[in-house]
């Protein structure tokens, strides 16, 4: 694709991704493959990343199954190397499984005893670099509250969270300021959720 092409999908500062952002080996189909579905939905993305080497990544609102093919389209036109658990069964099948793990995906023991929040967030304190990425709602329903799960996995791993969201309306993907968080869950999920409201318009229901 064009160079003036990825600008229309990509903001700059989306394009040049931070030292400490952890990235996939370089792969020009799959880069332009990502940024052609982004260019054929009419999406683009803005925003900046933080150099921050570990983080959390909560993407709302997800009200859609095609939250999920825009996201894993514009972590392929960026490079990025971004981790999200799927459940272990996904990967029984070669094919399946070979798509999962080249798309990011890590297959997560559920009915494991220390649970996965723990498997997140040691996964997480162990790596030199790790983006863990998750929808907070847990869930395409309409929910007044978030699940605290993002909130503890940031928490046990001492990372902050960082917002990306959807805007439908305006067919774009952002990424906002990350957020260290406190000791209390309500009051960091207020103040995310709050910063959210300005921002973001899901498919089917807003954040």
């Amino acid at each position: 694709m064009a160079d003036t092409d990825d600008h229309r999908v990509l903001d700059q500062r989306v394009l040049d991704l931070p030292p400490n952002a952890p990235r996939v080996k370089p792969n020009a189909f799959t880069r332009w493959l990502g940024r052609a579905i982004l260019r054929a939905g009419g999406w683009r993305m803005v925003g900046a990343f933080p150099d921050i080497p570990r983080l959390v990544l909560i993407g709302a609102p997800h009200s859609s199954n095609w939250d999920g093919i825009w996201g894993f389209a514009a972590k392929m036109a960026m490079g990025l190397d971004l981790k999200v658990l799927g459940k272990d069964s996904l990967f029984k099948l070669p094919v399946m499984g070979a798509l999962m793990r080249h798309l990011g995906v890590i297959p997560v023991d559920r009915k494991a005893a220390h649970g996965v929040v723990e498997q997140a967030a040691r996964m997480i304190r162990e790596a030199d670099k790790l983006w863990y990425a998750l929808a907070p709602e847990g869930t395409r329903r309409v929910v007044e509250r978030w699940k605290p799960g993002f909130w503890r996995i940031a928490k046990a791993a001492a990372v902050p969270v960082v917002p990306a969201y959807f805007h439908y309306g305006q067919k774009v993907i952002g990424i906002g300021p990350p957020f260290d968080l406190g000791e209390d869950f309500d009051s960091d999920f207020n103040r995310i959720r709050n910063w959210y409201r300005g921002v973001s318009k899901g498919k089917n229901h807003d954040a």
